[in-house]
Parts: structure tokens; sequence; C-alpha cells
């Protein structure tokens, strides 16, 4: 019996090494988004509440740091200790391998209630006065606009900052994701003062997956295979649902 019970005690210990020895942590960089992501929020927001859950669901736990978008961007390429940042967009990339999508975002555009614009396809606005987010991604029709020189844009940091320019007139419309839109109507004092002033448009971009975009070396790959495996065990919409 003390054989028999020795025996046990070593097989549960060599299993809870195992399983610590396997047991890992990701470390990704994220930004201020809500209600997808922000130290603040519950379960610091809802992209962060699914990618914790798939990583749970393989056995792995995450760690995110939050820093503002460029930066958050930035240091996953210089720094060795992130393998990837998100949400993100898809978008064309050698540096990055983008994981399968943590939800959709509806992106649209902010507009003066008192001043709605009519479009058909982003080339109709051109002549607007566009405002976006610095280094974030839009639709590859306004980027390319906007590179070109088709689209006038004005640049700023943060969703808040262009919802309170187009309130002011300082620019027409502003790209937006139209959850970012009603989370800081609610919750931001700036905004909330302005909410009779400005709205979506009634049409949308697109609606856009996010992704975690995960370095394309082998660390980067590995960690993308795990995750992917772990949001098939999981449910996402739940999830999305509870932390929205």
């Amino acid at each position: 019996m003390k054989t028999k019970l020795v025996q046990l005690i070593a097989a549960s210990v060599f299993s809870a090494l195992s399983s610590s020895a396997v047991a890992d942590t990701l470390k990704l960089t994220s930004l201020h988004w809500p209600p997808y992501a922000g130290p603040e929020l519950q379960g610091q927001g809802a992209s962060v509440a699914v990618a914790k859950a798939a990583l749970e669901a393989m056995g792995h736990t995450l760690e995110v740091d939050f820093f503002p978008w460029s930066r958050a961007v930035a240091l996953t390429k210089k720094d060795d200790s992130y393998i990837g940042y998100f949400p993100e967009y898809l978008y064309e990339s050698i540096e990055f391998v983008f994981s399968d999508p943590l939800g959709t975002g509806p992106l649209g555009l902010v507009e003066r209630s008192s001043n709605p614009v009519e479009w058909e396809n982003p080339g109709d606005l051109k002549g607007y006065r566009l405002g976006v987010v610095q280094d974030y991604v839009n639709t590859e029709q306004i980027d390319a606009m906007i590179a070109s020189g088709d689209i006038e844009a004005s640049t700023v940091t943060a969703d808040t900052q262009n919802i309170l320019k187009v309130a002011a007139g300082r620019i027409d419309v502003a790209v937006i994701d139209s959850n970012v839109f009603d989370y800081l109507l609610a919750n931001n004092p700036q905004v909330s003062r302005v909410r009779n002033t400005v709205q979506m448009n009634d049409r949308l971009l697109v609606e856009k997956n996010l992704h975690i975009a995960f370095k394309n070396n082998a660390e980067g790959r590995k960690w993308k295979a795990i995750f992917d495996e772990g949001l098939q065990k999981i449910d996402v919409q739940g999830i999305l649902e509870a932390s929205m």
C-alpha cells in the first residue's frame, strides 16, 4: 500500500511538472479601444476576453500590455518579449501572420447629424474632409485613395479626437467602428456632450474581422496554430456578447 501511494504521489508530481512545462504565457500588445480592448474594461475588453479564453482552452495564459496604437505595433516589431499585437484588421504583410477571426467590427463613418453624407462607394467620398486614426488600417480602397491624394485626410491619435472634430465641423466625416462610437457616446464625457451633434452614417464601409497579428517567425507561427485551435474550443460569440 505504501509503495502504491508513493507511486501515485510521484505520478501526480510528474503530471503537474509536465503540465507546468507546457503551460506558457503569450505576451501581446494592445491599445485602449473600448469595448474591444482596455485595461479598465471587464475582462480587459471583448477581444482580450476571447483571446484569453482561447489560450486557456489550450492550457496557456495571456498577458496583455496596453499602449497607444502606434507604439503597440512598433514594440511588437522590436521587442522580442512580444509575439504579436491585436485587435487588428487583416492586411497584406510580410512581417505578420494573422490568426483566425476573434470577432468582427462594423466599420463606418461618423458624421454631423445636421449634415449627413450620401455615398454609394468610397470614391464618392472625394471632396469630403475625412478623419482617420494614425496607423489604423481602414479599407483597402480608402487607404489607397488617401495615399494617392484623392481623398483629403487628417490624422489623429484616437477616435475621440475625430468625433469631436466632426462635431465642431473641422472635418466632414471620420472612419470609426460603430461599437467604439456607441461606447464612447455612453462612457466618454467629452463625446457624450456632443451626442446630439454626431451620428453614424446609415451605410457601413465594411464588416471587418478582428485578428491577432503574430510575428511571422517560428515562435509567432507556433502561437498562431495554438491560438487558432483554441478558438475552435470556445464560444466566441457568447464571450463577445457577455463582454460588450
